[in-house]
């Protein structure tokens, strides 16, 4: 395993990062937890959850993937060896019953994070991240600016005022955000900056071969800034691993269970991933050690979220952190999104 440590902290933390949404709904309990007994066995410290999984977010399943590692954690006593993440759910009136509010109010984020920690079994969070925007803006897939009858005004002094509350308690270590574009971002690093509250160390925002959205504007911030992204969906809903292009059913694919999910499935995604495939298999690597490896050598990159529904999954996923890829092999892939670009954003 390779390692770095989250930016302007000493917290020493995998290049892989385990993501756990599919706890709860696609795997199990037993399956989970041979997933964390596995990658940890193979190096992996660093541990990704939310409040709102699994996903799909469900009432019935709400919370099971947070209960899931909490077993793990009370069967293994690793806790203190795995940097733990976790997120609360912004606005979206599809999720009202996980709480009063669907906000970040002060008593909103006490309820969250305290409900987290106890799902988790422990008493602290390593990072806490707001999983997407109060405001009206762009996310999950939008492209376009549009914002129409936004009633949000700026709350972000007061959010990090909260947030620095439970910081002092002892409850989160560091803060971070999620599905945020880079004026979010560089709001959040000024109101830290001008009035000594809690500065986010990282970024978690999907970036893959088919979703390059990220380099623009929000890669420079990261760099500058010194803020890391943990790059979520790396494999695109599993269409990078190409087992799509075969014609074959896989039925039990994430995108086949759940259609709505269709963010990687356009005609565009398709045929750069046939592009993409083809470069993989000139230079004798497959697939997913193409798509994985593009991101880890990525400098704003602090780690990979990675997901697996099956083992032999999460030990390809996690063994592409060995390779690394020419300078011809990166051309060859400017080339691509260069006639294709970002078609899944």
């Amino acid at each position: 395993m390779k390692y770095t440590t989250l930016p302007n902290t000493d917290i020493k933390v995998s290049k892989i990062c385990l993501g756990t949404m599919t706890f709860g709904q696609q795997n199990r309990e037993a399956d989970g937890h041979a997933q964390m007994d596995y990658a940890f066995e193979n190096g992996v410290n660093f541990f990704d959850t939310a409040e709102m999984y699994s996903i799909p977010g469900r009432q019935e399943t709400y919370g099971s993937t947070e209960k899931i590692l909490g077993t793990w954690f009370k069967k293994t006593g690793k806790r203190e060896e795995i940097v733990l993440a976790s997120k609360i759910a912004g606005p979206n009136p599809n999720f009202g019953y996980m709480r009063e509010k669907l906000d970040f109010s002060p008593a909103s984020i006490k309820f969250a994070l305290d409900s987290s920690l106890q799902r988790l079994q422990t008493d602290y969070l390593d990072v806490y991240q707001l999983h997407w925007p109060e405001r009206k803006t762009n996310y999950f897939g939008q492209r376009g600016f549009k914002v129409q009858d936004d009633a949000w005004e700026d709350n972000i002094h007061n959010v990090l005022e909260a947030l620095d509350g439970f910081v002092k308690e002892g409850k989160i270590n560091h803060i971070g955000l999620s599905n945020e574009n880079p004026w979010g971002i560089m709001r959040f690093l000024e109101e830290s900056k001008y009035n000594n509250l809690p500065r986010i160390k990282t970024i978690q925002n999907p970036y893959s071969l088919l979703n390059r959205l990220f380099e623009n504007g929000s890669a420079e911030i990261c760099l500058r800034e010194n803020v890391g992204l943990l790059a979520y969906s790396p494999m695109a809903f599993g269409v990078l691993s190409g087992k799509f292009l075969t014609g074959e059913a896989h039925p039990n694919a994430r995108i086949k269970l759940f259609p709505q999910y269709s963010r990687y499935s356009s005609p565009q995604c398709t045929e750069a991933t046939r592009l993409y495939q083809e470069i993989a298999k000139k230079n004798g690597l497959t697939l997913t050690e193409l798509s994985l490896a593009f991101i880890a050598q990525q400098l704003f990159v602090t780690s990979t979220i990675i997901g697996a529904t099956k083992m032999e999954q999460l030990k390809e996923n996690i063994d592409t952190i060995e390779i690394s890829l020419s300078d011809e092999i990166l051309k060859a892939i400017d080339e691509v999104q260069a006639v294709i670009p970002d078609p899944a954003p």
